[in-house]
């Protein structure tokens, strides 16, 4: 059998390439988020000055040296025509006396000499090769331009057939501005943008530390004080988010703790009981069941209240449990917690929604809260009013009823776990509410309703 030998995918040879590529790329950025942030900020600044000082060098620069070079160019070629036209030397010095005068070029008639060099002693910029090219082209003989003996002088030696020609011009008829000025002006203007986005950038990334630091020092359990929002829009609502769930936790926190705290302790009585009542049985002897019978019976009640305290514990515990947040009309929410309510006995119960209100919440754990705080109002009231508006932000749920209400003074602390105004309650009810509500991101308060009862305002973000 041969061997069959399949060319590499093209495909595989692209992911290959692309995939050193990338790590290429994170090998040369940066790894830190204000290093990035400088990169992205500096590289295009970067690029748009070289676009500019290639602008000003390529465009206005040469062309402008073209011409003033050409114009200077020009009025020599001239003088040295009339001067090969008037050989006579007053003619001669009549002709670079008048250029003098009204050219502003200074000849001097060097007769017998000769150039020891031709071209140009080069300096920054394209003037002095657009000035050699127009010699070259306009005059034809041998040239020499320095540039460097005197700044404020350019001298053009030209070799004529019987000497030199010396052409002295100001530097300012050739030269527009020294090309360093505009690059200096560039550079420096760059790295001040760059310095001041530094600046602001790293005050942003502060932010971000500090709140990446307070979020580290939370999860390892630390005790930290709120976030100051600073920065940007963003980092500052992210700020406020952190605080808010830390806020949060610490809330869950310390009702679980303090609940169970409350259900070791109570629990204790009816172990007591219980110990007491097994130590005080016969263990010799003939037992009747009849005599063994209130004991047993206290035993089962005993029992009875543990299981009642315990699942009332989970109860809390469990919150809002695992249920995903979806989509629900307040109006028929409203109506199905009216229905449960009326078919135990109440049926004074108005249920008012002026329009069609969303929100979106774990319905069971939500539906639970209602059911809960309906309950309470059905054993000391009469009648019972649901009703709800909508708000910019926020959906508002209202329950009324016009039973006897509860005194200011309590309105908080019956939130407490083991806060029960009821014989045989665990006091649980309105702890499990409030802990739903705010997993929620709402508020729920106890007010004074106008019907003459308590009113329950339920706030729930939209």
């Amino acid at each position: 059998m041969t061997q069959r030998n399949d060319p590499p995918s093209p495909v595989a040879g692209r992911s290959a390439i692309g995939a050193r590529a990338d790590r290429l790329v994170r090998r040369v950025l940066p790894r830190s988020l204000l290093g990035r942030m400088l990169l992205i900020g500096f590289i295009p600044l970067l690029v748009t000055q070289g676009i500019s000082l290639e602008l000003f060098y390529g465009n206005y620069l040469k062309i402008v040296s073209r011409r003033l070079s050409a114009g200077v160019v020009n009025n020599i070629a001239m003088t040295i025509d009339m001067m090969e036209r008037y050989p006579a030397p007053a003619d001669r010095a009549w002709i670079l006396d008048d250029v003098h005068q009204r050219a502003q070029l200074l000849m001097t008639w060097r007769e017998g000499e000769s150039l020891a060099r031709v071209g140009t002693n080069h300096v920054l910029g394209p003037v002095d090769d657009d000035l050699v090219r127009d010699l070259r082209g306009a005059i034809g003989r041998p040239t020499f331009v320095d540039w460097k003996r005197d700044r404020h002088i350019v001298s053009v030696f030209i070799q004529m057939p019987d000497g030199v020609l010396r052409v002295d011009t100001p530097r300012k008829r050739l030269d527009v501005a020294p090309v360093w000025l505009f690059v200096a002006w560039a550079t420096g203007s760059a790295l001040l943008l760059f310095c001041i986005a530094a600046f602001f950038m790293r005050n942003q990334v502060r932010a971000i530390r500090r709140l990446a630091r307070a979020a580290e020092l939370f999860g390892l359990g630390r005790d930290i004080d709120p976030i100051q929002p600073e920065g940007a829009q963003e980092i500052r609502k992210a700020a406020v988010a952190f605080n808010r769930m830390r806020d949060r936790i610490f809330r869950f926190v310390e009702q679980r703790t303090s609940v169970l705290a409350g259900v070791s302790h109570d629990l204790r009585t009816p172990l007591t009981r219980l110990r007491l009542t097994l130590a005080m049985l016969p263990r010799e002897g003939e037992i009747r069941g009849e005599v063994l019978r209130p004991d047993i019976e206290d035993m089962i009640a005993d029992v009875g209240e543990m299981e009642h305290m315990i699942e009332g514990y989970l109860s809390f515990a469990r919150g809002e449990g695992a249920e995903v947040p979806s989509q629900v009309d307040v109006r028929d929410l409203l109506d199905e917690v009216a229905a449960g309510v009326r078919r135990i006995g109440m049926h004074e119960v108005t249920v008012s929604v002026p329009r069609r209100m969303e929100i979106v919440v774990r319905v069971a754990a939500f539906r639970r809260v209602l059911s809960n705080i309906v309950e309470n109002a059905r054993r000391h009231a009469t009648r019972i009013w649901l009703s709800a508006r909508q708000k910019r932000n926020s959906t508002v749920i209202y329950i009324d009823d016009d039973g006897c209400g509860i005194d200011e003074s309590r309105r908080e602390s019956v939130f407490r776990p083991f806060e029960s105004g009821r014989d045989g309650g665990t006091g649980l009810g309105l702890a499990i509410a409030r802990d739903i509500i705010h997993a929620h991101g709402g508020e729920i308060r106890l007010e004074s309703s106008p019907s003459g009862g308590l009113r329950v305002r339920i706030i729930v973000p939209n």
